[in-house]
């Protein structure tokens, strides 16, 4: 069987999965940059949607705003389950 008669799996959930975590921890930095709590600030802009909450400093608000809020959601429980060992990875 030549290798182009085989089914090739492909995911794209791990590389999505880290895009997010970069993000979300640039973000992160340029907020504390410009002097906000960066916590509060992600958290008001998962609830509300409102990017208002995110600076645009170091283009953090475009970064954001390429995710779906849902998206960066389940990064976050994801990572923090992981961390604590509660799911398997």
């Amino acid at each position: 069987m030549s290798r182009n008669d085989e089914t090739m799996m492909f995911r794209v959930e791990q590389e999505e999965r880290r895009e997010v975590a970069t993000v979300l921890a640039e973000v992160h930095k340029a907020l504390a940059e410009k002097g906000y709590n960066p916590i509060n600030q992600i958290v008001g802009y998962i609830l509300s949607g409102d990017p208002a909450y995110i600076t645009s400093h170091q283009d953090a608000r475009s970064k954001i705003r390429k995710f779906e809020r849902d998206e960066l959601i389940e990064e976050l429980v994801k990572s923090y389950l992981e961390k604590e060992e509660l799911v398997d990875n």
